[in-house]
């Protein structure tokens, strides 16, 4: 048996049997796997991609389970549009998730190729962040044809103006935040709220204009822990009062105010966060005499079904990226601009941080804060 011809995707397999040949016609297949963390609106990116390739373009779709760890173990299942029925409103990812990339093997681009032979895969279809972009622009940089679907919570891509997941988060922040100003008013306290955001507070301030919040800490502006004291203790001076203080994970106070957590390094290189918000709330009780409880969100901001805001974009995005397979624009990221689906080269996709807008921070955020 022999591959006796390729073109526009389709492959054309010869078999030989005595004096008989036979030829047998396999339209282009591709990969798809989820990678880095997982957010709510993955399997809408899932079902949508699947959707349009069969339905549409009549591609065939490999998924790989546990992102790169599948492709490199040879872990998949075939992806059909019946497979795909009912996982619209579903969170996590049908496809499972990890942070395992192929250059951190000395031979994971072999496997990779050798993977990609034995499925007869054209490319792959990688839905990530940040870290998951940049390694599909490096091993399409090394012949492994791959387009991109930007997947962070964070909503911290500075080339596309939303990601899925971003609006399901600040929903559920908000929500929190509503439910602990009954308990904050009841007991007069002072409550911090963690919520993600590793780099950037795009989720912290947009859950604190949304749920009425005192402060919001982001780690774009170091923060003053005896600024922040003041203006509660002035806040709550012979009121009955009650304060919501949210805290992006990532937040850092100004050099020398106040001690910082010490995290903890994963395997990956990441710092474990989560801990800030305990070390802000211990230091506003020690310096006010106000009771201050904290609460984390963690991962309750990544589980669960996403919005129908998310549902839709992440949706759009599937689709966009199965009409990049299919005209091979491969090498390119979907993306989100002026509310339109176009394309944006890997190597440019995730070169900035989309940081919060300081005069947004400030000026509709900060107009509200500790009054």
């Amino acid at each position: 048996m022999e591959i006796v011809g390729e073109s526009s995707g389709i492959f054309v397999e010869s078999t030989t049997r005595g004096n008989d040949t036979h030829r047998r016609v396999d339209y282009m297949r591709i990969g798809v796997l989820t990678s880095g963390g997982d957010c709510p609106g993955l399997n809408a990116v899932i079902r949508a991609v699947v959707r349009k390739c069969e339905s549409v373009h009549s591609i065939g779709i490999v998924g790989f389970r546990d992102a790169w760890r599948g492709v490199l173990e040879n872990d998949f299942e075939e992806l059909t549009v019946e497979r795909c029925r009912g996982i619209l409103p579903r969170g996590g990812t049908i496809l499972g998730t990890s942070r395992v990339q192929p250059y951190q093997f000395d031979d994971g681009l072999e496997r990779v190729r050798g993977a990609m032979a034995d499925h007869r895969i054209d490319g792959f279809v990688v839905i990530g962040g940040d870290g998951s972009i940049s390694a599909a622009r490096e091993l399409n940089g090394d012949g492994i044809p791959c387009v991109g679907v930007p997947k962070t919570i964070d909503n911290d891509i500075e080339s596309t103006e939303l990601t899925f997941g971003f609006d399901t988060a600040v929903h559920v922040a908000s929500a929190a935040i509503d439910r602990l100003h009954s308990t904050a008013e009841a007991h007069h306290r002072v409550m911090v709220v963690e919520v993600m955001g590793r780099h950037t507070g795009h989720i912290a301030v947009r859950a604190g204009i949304a749920g009425g919040a005192t402060l919001t800490l982001i780690p774009e502006v170091p923060f003053d822990i005896e600024e922040i004291s003041n203006a509660l203790t002035r806040r709550h001076n012979g009121k009955r009062f009650a304060s919501i203080v949210v805290v992006a994970e990532g937040a850092v106070p100004a050099p020398g105010t106040m001690p910082m957590p010490e995290y903890e390094i994963d395997q990956f290189g990441h710092r474990r966060l989560g801990g800030i918000g305990e070390v802000v709330a211990r230091e506003i009780e020690s310096r006010t005499g106000i009771e201050t409880r904290l609460t984390s969100l963690g991962y309750v901001q990544r589980g669960g079904t996403p919005t129908a805001f998310d549902r839709i974009l992440a949706t759009r995005y599937g689709v966009a990226a199965a009409d990049a397979v299919a005209e091979g624009a491969w090498g390119n990221m979907v993306a989100l601009q002026a509310d339109r689906i176009v394309h944006v080269p890997l190597g440019e996709a995730v070169k900035e941080t989309k940081w919060v807008d300081l005069d947004f921070y400030h000026g509709v955020a900060g107009a509200f804060f500790a009054t």
